[in-house]
């Protein structure tokens, strides 16, 4: 199996840094608490100096989705999301070990960063620019159709596991109690995205070698080397 981004968002954005990351032996009894807390210490910080919209993480985030023909303020990206309810209600809600641990540190760094069940995809998953005739699944259980244009992550048999880029996941490969074997990745654009990018790797690395008996395989993706290879089902 394997993730990549197509040419096309490659010469559309050539500013992007993708990181992703392959794990194996994700359980749903992990207890990630205090590693969760020293996360929203840092996104407690970050916002005390300013909203989550001024961050430049956010910004670029912003300025792409713009360049999407999508309303910055209508259409989040997931870390912005994020950091909005979390400055709100001081928390964010706690769903699984795993997907409790990427969020705080997608909102300790402003970075979106996704999720997937490996064992839910097929053959591959690119981001990409939707044909039109993908098929997405809600969180609520209802398929929608995302327009053509839009930037989707596909696989082999035409699911979108998610929407508008980094605005939303879909519901069928999202991490559930089973799961296993897991993808993430943490996607940006700002100046000084590929720093941040790889010590968010190394974080990521380190906290799920602190919780799971496993041993990540990351890498952070390049026009020349664009491609992530990971075991298949």
């Amino acid at each position: 199996m394997f993730f990549q981004h197509s040419s096309d968002i490659w010469r559309d954005f050539p500013e992007l840094v993708p990181g992703a990351l392959y794990a194996e032996g994700i359980t749903a009894d992990a207890v990630p608490g205090a590693r969760i807390a020293a996360h929203a210490e840092r996104a407690t910080a970050r916002l005390a100096g300013a909203s989550e919209g001024e961050l430049p993480e956010v910004q670029a985030w912003r300025r792409t989705f713009t360049r999407m023909g999508l309303k910055p303020t209508q259409y989040r990206c997931a870390s912005e999301a994020l950091l909005r309810r979390f400055r709100k209600e001081g928390s964010l809600p706690r769903l699984h070990p795993l997907i409790d641990l990427c969020n705080a540190v997608s909102i300790g760094y402003a970075i979106p960063i996704a999720v997937f069940d490996v064992s839910r995809i097929t053959s591959y998953v690119e981001v990409r620019h939707a044909a039109g005739d993908e098929t997405y699944l809600t969180f609520g259980g209802e398929t929608e159709h995302p327009p053509a244009g839009e930037v989707i992550f596909a696989d082999a048999e035409g699911r979108a596991h998610a929407r508008r880029w980094t605005n939303r996941q879909s519901g069928h490969s999202a991490v559930r109690d089973t799961t296993a074997n897991v993808l993430i990745v943490a996607e940006a654009l700002h100046d000084t995205a590929a720093r941040d990018v790889e010590s968010l790797l190394a974080t990521l690395t380190d906290e799920l070698n602190g919780l799971w008996p496993v041993t990540p395989k990351s890498a952070i993706l390049t026009p020349a080397a664009p491609r992530f290879e990971f075991p298949g089902q």
